[in-house]
């Protein structure tokens, strides 16, 4: 649950900061994307399984489905600086049927685990 809530945090962080300048309360920002608990937990472990050989490259894609809600995606690593991946996640809805684009990064820490970070 734990990491599941700082997923939710953190992508909507990214992916609603700048769009209009004004703070929303986290549930909106989450009814919004349309996705469900389990849809962000598939996107989650679609990502993570990027990771799962060590260091990803770019170009590099997993893809996820949800047939329980209708919502899919797609996350492509998109550029690596350093020690950090830079993640590109395009998300289907099956709520509202649009196509969003959010990006992440993941980052090596100290200890040898890629930490998504903002």
């Amino acid at each position: 649950m734990k990491a599941w809530v700082c997923t939710v945090l953190v992508t909507a962080a990214l992916f609603f900061s700048g769009s209009e300048g004004q703070a929303k309360p986290l549930s909106r920002m989450v009814a919004e994307l349309g996705l469900s608990p389990a849809d962000f937990e598939m996107q989650n472990a679609a990502a993570a399984s990027l990771f799962a050989k060590g260091r990803p490259l770019v170009g590099q894609e997993a893809s996820w489905s949800n047939p329980d809600t209708g919502s899919k995606g797609t996350v492509r690593v998109r550029e690596m600086q350093e020690d950090c991946a830079h993640l590109q996640h395009f998300v289907v809805s099956g709520k509202t049927g649009q196509t969003r684009e959010i990006r992440t990064r993941r980052c090596l820490d100290a200890g040898g685990n890629w930490i998504l970070t903002p």
